[in-house]
């Protein structure tokens, strides 16, 4: 997914000259220019707003962050992890409690990775920082065979050393940058390729017990961490690992969603909704809820059987339906 947010300014092709018409025509854009430049500066700065509303909501909803706290921000050097560090910094100077921010980078020693930006740019920045230089490329190389998927144990060889890091910077939270279209990914990967309803936590422990993980970036769509990286222009470094690999499950995933959102605005929205209205007794999994046990209670209650009522759609979903119609395998039958 790509988006302008600024666009460069294009050359002139005529020059000031003392001509009546050319004067006026050089006023006339130079003023087009300067309400352009006024509309661009006041969406971004609508832009920020949200993000900062949404990652404020995300750390209220799910208690990410707590007094004292000191928090490892995992950088990458892609647009997420840049997003979420310059939104948590902006975050820490107006939030009711004290914490602390360490940047972390784990170089990895790919072959041609810019070792320089990020050190460049975090020391610029003022932010503590730290950068961690541990050769996992070439064990990913020299284990896994041409054409494989390798995130499996690049993951699991990052977590590890994050872990290490995080322990010795005295850090007890981890801030990765998963956004909300990396949570939607999750969730269909799980089901389509994995057999469970299961997604992408805001929080978590992390597997050892020793550390909390968390998601800052929760609530926010990728589109606008998109839009945000072009306006502040971050020093991007491209990953020749993980995003070089095009035939992931996740890469196919991601552009099946970005085509439902592109036929039906809002989509992606109502899903991720979906998420956080989760109804057990609604599913079939009898570990989550005592179906053994139901009996008729005599009570009556708005979650109970409704099993030949019409489901109460919104309107914009039931206008939906009918596209599905066009889908290879899907009837649509109506009540």
């Amino acid at each position: 997914m790509s988006a302008t947010w600024i666009e460069e300014e294009a050359p002139a092709t005529e020059a000031w000259t003392d001509d009546p018409a050319s004067t006026d025509t050089t006023v006339a854009d130079a003023e087009a220019k300067r309400q352009k430049g006024i509309k661009i500066e006041r969406e971004a700065h609508k832009l920020e707003k949200r993000l900062c509303r949404q990652m404020g909501q995300a750390i209220v909803d799910f208690n990410m962050i707590e007094e004292g706290d000191r928090v490892m921000v995992c950088m990458s050097g892609g647009k997420d992890s840049y997003g979420m560090l310059d939104i948590l910094l902006k975050m820490q100077q107006r939030a009711p409690i004290r914490f602390e921010i360490v940047a972390v980078n784990l170089d990895q020693k790919q072959p041609g990775f810019p070792d320089h930006i990020l050190p460049e740019y975090l020391a610029k920045l003022g932010v503590e920082f730290h950068i961690e230089t541990q050769d996992t490329y070439s064990i990913v190389k020299r284990n896994i065979p041409e054409g494989k998927t390798m995130c499996s144990l690049c993951s699991r060889l990052r977590r590890g050393i994050l872990y290490s890091v995080a322990r010795r910077l005295k850090c007890n939270k981890l801030a990765l940058g998963h956004h909300r279209d990396d949570m939607l990914q999750t969730f269909f990967l799980n089901m389509f390729f994995g057999g469970k309803l299961k997604g992408m936590p805001p929080k978590l422990t992390s597997d050892n017990g020793e550390f909390v993980v968390i998601r800052p970036l929760a609530y926010v769509a990728e589109k606008d961490l998109i839009r945000w990286a072009a306006h502040r222009q971050f020093p991007i470094i491209p990953c020749t690992l993980c995003g070089s690999q095009t035939n992931l499950q996740r890469v196919q995933i991601g552009n099946m969603l970005r085509d439902w959102e592109k036929q039906y605005p809002g989509r992606a929205e109502t899903m991720f909704t979906a998420l956080q209205n989760v109804v057990p007794s609604h599913l079939m999994d009898h570990k989550r809820h005592d179906f053994k046990n139901i009996r008729p209670t005599g009570i009556a209650d708005d979650e109970g059987d409704k099993a030949f009522d019409a489901d109460d759609l919104p309107s914009s979903a039931v206008a939906g339906l009918g596209a599905l119609a066009g889908l290879a395998g899907v009837n649509v039958v109506s009540l």
